[in-house]
């Protein structure tokens, strides 16, 4: 389920489907702390902006309801969201150990988004860390994809939202859309 905003901040009339690790950073108490600041800061960021926001992170609210929803209903629902977003946002955070955490549903959306031609706006640590595939490093070869530094979004959140115009640019002129950057 996404929020719709109705104002006229930058990201008015864009649907922007933000993802990354849910399963994976499913811990005793709760879900990964970094991991919910910076997904946090991104729902609110687009938000703050009018950007109609799709999250299961927010749905499941941050892995808390995740248990009660089925295989069937979460591959139906993101589905739906990558047919209906203007712009994909996974953010993909990294271990203690510098590696990627894993999400490999996270994975798959990035392949829909690609294979369905929506722009990508990843946020994740820049240059890529050395446990990224090959595939991951290698999209943007075949898919409009933007990266974002993860440090720099958490210290200037507002980089998502130039990001977003950007990525979107040439798909909102060519409806005739009156988004300002």
């Amino acid at each position: 389920m996404g929020t719709t905003n109705s104002g006229h901040g930058a990201l008015a009339g864009l649907d922007v489907f933000i993802g990354g690790p849910v399963q994976h950073t499913i811990l005793p108490n709760g879900s990964a702390g970094h991991l919910q600041d910076a997904i946090s800061t991104a729902i609110r960021t687009v938000r703050a902006a009018d950007g109609n926001v799709f999250s299961a992170h927010a749905v499941e609210e941050f892995s808390a309801k995740t248990a009660a929803i089925t295989p069937d209903q979460v591959s139906v629902r993101d589905y739906r969201w990558m047919r209906k977003c203007d712009v994909f946002v996974p953010v993909l955070p990294l271990l203690p150990d510098r590696t990627l955490h894993r999400t490999d549903a996270t994975h798959v959306e990035l392949g829909w988004a690609t294979a369905m031609g929506r722009p990508v706006v990843l946020v994740t640590t820049q240059p890529f860390v050395e446990s990224a595939s090959h595939l991951l490093k290698g999209l943007h070869r075949i898919g409009a994809v933007h990266a974002i530094d993860f440090d720099e979004f958490t210290d200037s959140p507002g980089l998502l939202v130039t990001a977003v115009l950007e990525a979107t640019r040439q798909q909102r002129e060519a409806v005739g859309a009156r988004i300002s950057a």
